[in-house]
């Protein structure tokens, strides 16, 4: 309550001592309390036993029944410190353990320590990544990652910004293949364009239908390449779809090569792109996304052959490094500031003209976005803890288990790979008892599409462990497993193919 100074006839005001103002608003010690039994329940939740094999990878609940162990409900007074701390508690445990080593479900996993102390400094210190003025140390860290990426791509020079996800960084390839192609849409927009065409494999990430799409370029206007029986892009198909797409007064201005498809994991034979997009002029996108880590590995990255011809790259360390949600790279070869050209808008109160540094160290201008988050720390202080070499044996380790698990699928009566893997995507069917010998059978392929979401219902309610699955073309459903976490044994491998029979024997 506000006290009025009884000795102020006229003028009424309130003692500086109540007034306020004059005091924080937020109690630090009781936030520092908080926060210290918060990151206890963190380690011990999260950390121990999200990493603990002998711990579920999920305690599965129904929607309905998990709104209400939660109590979402947002309400107009605050709750008791221990009951919020109970709220965290049961936030973690109700979630998939995604570093759990039985979590083969995405192609992402794991925990790395060093990683997720980046990703916790970053959250502390909640700058933005656009100006040296409000994140100095970060923007000279975030052009010593990209220079390191870039060297490894091939390129002794270049131009970049972490992005986030994938997904963004294959469209910024688009946007500016378009703004090099023609400066002048900048300004004028797709009115004054010729019918742009848009190259890609038919087994390409989404992200390229959803980029053209929402550049105004339209997904009619994308030219699906054919694949061979490994999912690799056929670079005399892409030569007949631009020619096609000439003959129909299209302008073949970008082709994008994937290098590690979600599904099967197949690399596109980049040299033979690369010479097909110097031929006709177009710009050569390779999405590396999932596969670019390869090229930490000197014994696997032949895989990306050619990539040092494109013109970008898109790159994402939070797959298979390990380095946590999310850290995606947008890699450019160009040199000539073309990525600022193509997103700046110069905004004269948070890029201004006048400063008392040099601008250049002012990247944001170059992103779509204002505000960016800091995505460059959690790999740099992991690849300073690891070492290029650490890093490459944790990319080693991922192929040598799939070999491994690949190796012990062709021993088990049951299991029938879908492809021999080239990557770590490990395809495979799980035939039950009841199905084999029956595959001449009318409906064989039918009743065998349905005993994968079937394992994966049971074992999502058991707890025991999570893969992927999916159907792709004329193939019905059938497992991906992925193993990028470094804490996964044999033991675990095992376990998942004893489990795949536990669980589906009966069906």
């Amino acid at each position: 309550m506000w006290r009025i100074n009884e000795g102020h006839s006229r003028g009424k005001r309130l003692t500086m001592a109540e007034d306020p103002l004059s005091h924080p608003a937020l109690d630090k010690m009781a936030g520092e309390e908080f926060l210290q039994e918060a990151f206890q329940i963190i380690l011990e939740e999260a950390v121990r036993k999200g990493t603990d094999v002998a711990e579920k990878v999920c305690d599965w609940r129904e929607p309905q029944d998990l709104q209400k162990i939660l109590d979402l409900e947002l309400r107009s007074s605050g709750e008791p410190q221990q009951r919020v701390l109970e709220h965290c508690r049961d936030v973690i445990h109700y979630s998939v353990k995604t570093c759990h080593p039985r979590f083969f479900n995405q192609l992402f996993s794991g925990l790395d320590p060093h990683a997720l102390v980046g990703r916790m400094i970053t959250e502390t210190l909640n700058t933005s990544q656009y100006t040296y003025e409000i994140a100095p140390v970060f923007v000279l860290m975030e052009e010593v990652v990209l220079k390191k990426l870039r060297e490894l791509i091939g390129w002794g020079s270049g131009d970049g910004i972490f992005c986030p996800g994938g997904s963004l960084s294959n469209i910024y390839a688009m946007n500016v293949a378009r703004y090099q192609r023609f400066p002048d849409s900048k300004r004028t927009g797709i009115w004054a364009l010729p019918r742009l065409a848009v190259f890609t494999s038919q087994e390409c990430h989404y992200s390229i239908q959803k980029g053209a799409a929402f550049l105004g370029i339209g997904t009619d206007n994308i030219y699906l390449v054919g694949v061979d029986e490994r999912g690799k892009m056929i670079p005399a198909d892409l030569e007949k779809q631009i020619n096609k797409a000439k003959s129909e007064g299209a302008c073949p201005f970008f082709v994008n090569a994937t290098c590690g498809t979600t599904v099967l994991g197949a690399f596109d034979p980049l040299v033979d792109v690369a010479d097909l997009c110097e031929r006709h002029g177009a710009w050569f996108h390779v999405d590396a996304a999932w596969g670019g880590s390869a090229l930490l590995s000197r014994r696997h990255r032949h895989l990306l052959r050619g990539i040092e011809r494109a013109d970008s790259v898109a790159w994402n360390p939070h797959k298979m490094l390990m380095t946590g949600l999310q850290c995606s790279a947008f890699l450019l070869r160009d040199s000539s500031g073309l990525l600022q050209r193509c997103h700046c808008a110069n905004a004269t109160y948070l890029f201004q003209t006048d400063k008392f540094y040099e601008m250049a160290y002012d990247t944001g201008d170059k992103t779509i976005q204002c505000g960016r988050k800091v995505d460059c720390l959690k790999l740099w202080l992991m690849w300073k803890a690891n070492g290029t070499e650490g890093l490459e044996k944790r990319v080693d380790r991922a192929f040598e288990f799939t070999r491994y698990l690949a190796e012990e699928i062709k021993k088990r009566e049951g299991f029938q790979l879908v492809i021999e893997p080239e990557f770590i995507n490990l395809c495979f069917w799980f035939v039950p008892p009841s199905l084999r010998g029956k595959q001449g059978c009318a409906n064989y392929w039918e009743r065998l599409g349905k005993v994968a979401p079937a394992i994966k219902e049971r074992m999502m309610k058991k707890g025991s462990m999570m893969v992927g699955y999916q159907p792709l073309g004329s193939k019905v459903n059938f497992f991906r497993q992925v193993v990028t976490n470094p804490v996964v044994t044999k033991q675990d491998l095992d376990f998942f193919l004893d489990e795949i029979e536990r669980l589906g024997t009966d069906l």
